[in-house]
């Protein structure tokens, strides 16, 4: 096993200190949303689990349908949006907000551990319980009715953990799956950008490590208030593939850093060993979205092509300089995919055209208005 650096696990930050200054640049003329990053919901409510951990979940649900949706036939689904590692629902804050423009009811909440959702078992952090936890958020929040479930990146091996868990569910009453930045499972995942042997060494002592930090706040509380600087290259290297305002950055890094260490040591180990390609099966004749980024350090390309590869009909949408957190970086994008996936859907079921006979389909994007707002900006600001 490789030894750790000099300085123990400051020296690890160290040694990775020069991969992570290459990260992306930050840009503050890339302006945030005129709503800010907060959201209030139509109601807030506490899911508890078998298990006895209190999920927070929040439901946002539409006044009328819209325009765009009234034409489709059937009652309109619910859409569940599922967070990932080290993040909270508030990821998924800007396409909650068009979800419910749109006319669809949206649920989502904090998956155990993170976010506002209580401190589960160490023992009981795995992709399994996930799926379990996300039957159980929709048996009290959508027990009946046609569903859309999005998960990104560990939201999205939930969504894949629970259609193994529960295929006759999905059979009956999902209508379409999107899976965002996401793998079916391989140590690879755990590399974090860093490549095989840097990412060798956090992968297999990053569990220890981070436990051994999460016992020791007041020096990693030091080094945070310090090292804001390298703290933020981290951050836009790690999360996204091109630049991002100093907000966002905030916002990404308060987080991933309000998770407790104990748990993201615990889940890691899972997610190292995971193999979710049996419960891929379930997805068959399903309307599937499967996405990415190009530049994604964490759940490269070829995750996502694994993921196609067993589900006949998919589509897979790779977004050009497009890294790991993609609805927060290219917002626009992933919300027009994810309201053309449930119009898809919906319009599938009309028509009768079963999804197994659809080709798979494998598109590149860009994000244009990206470019063109920064472009703006920035002769906004010479002038």
């Amino acid at each position: 096993m490789p030894a750790l650096p000099a300085g123990g696990p400051l020296g690890l930050v160290g040694a990775v200190g020069d991969r992570v200054r290459r990260g992306r640049s930050v840009r503050p003329e890339l302006g945030d949303p005129a709503q800010g990053w907060e959201h209030t919901p139509t109601e807030a409510l506490v899911v508890t689990t078998d298990d006895g951990v209190d999920l927070h979940v929040e439901i946002d649900a539409p006044r009328t349908a819209s325009r765009g949706q009234r034409h489709l036939a059937g009652r309109a689904p619910t859409v569940v949006l599922v967070h990932g590692f080290a993040l909270t629902m508030q990821s998924w804050v800007l396409q909650r907000r068009e979800l419910l423009e749109q006319g669809l009811r949206v649920v989502t909440y904090d998956q155990r551990g993170h976010g506002r959702s209580s401190l589960p078992d160490l023992a009981s952090c795995t992709v399994e319980r996930l799926g379990l936890d996300l039957a159980r958020v929709v048996e009290v929040t959508c027990p009946s009715g046609p569903l859309v479930l999005i998960g990104h990146s560990m939201g999205g091996m939930s969504v894949m953990s629970f259609a193994g868990q529960h295929p006759d569910v999905v059979r009956d009453r999902v209508l379409a799956v999107g899976l965002v930045s996401t793998s079916p499972g391989g140590h690879e995942v755990t590399e974090f950008g860093l490549g095989p042997l840097a990412g060798r060494v956090v992968g297999s002592l990053g569990p220890g490590v981070l436990t051994r930090l999460s016992r020791h706040a007041g020096p990693i509380g030091m080094l945070r208030r310090m090292g804001k600087g390298v703290q933020d290259l981290a951050v836009a290297r790690w999360a996204f593939d091109s630049p991002v305002s100093p907000a966002l950055v905030d916002l990404v890094a308060e987080m991933i850093f309000a998770t407790p260490f104990d748990v993201m040591a615990a889940f890691l180990p899972d997610i190292d060993g995971l193999d979710l390609v049996p419960s891929l099966g379930a997805l068959a004749g399903v309307e599937l979205l499967v996405m990415n980024g190009a530049g994604d350090l964490i759940t490269p390309p070829s995750h996502s092509e694994e993921i196609v590869r067993h589900v006949p009909g998919a589509e897979h949408v790779v977004v050009r300089d497009g890294g790991h957190l993609l609805m927060l970086e290219h917002p626009a994008i992933v919300t027009e995919q994810l309201v053309a996936l449930v119009q898809r859907a919906r319009r599938a079921v009309a028509e009768g055209v079963p999804v197994s006979s659809k080709p798979r389909v494998r598109r590149t994007v860009q994000d244009m208005s990206k470019k063109r707002r920064a472009a703006r900006a920035r002769r906004e600001a010479a002038s």
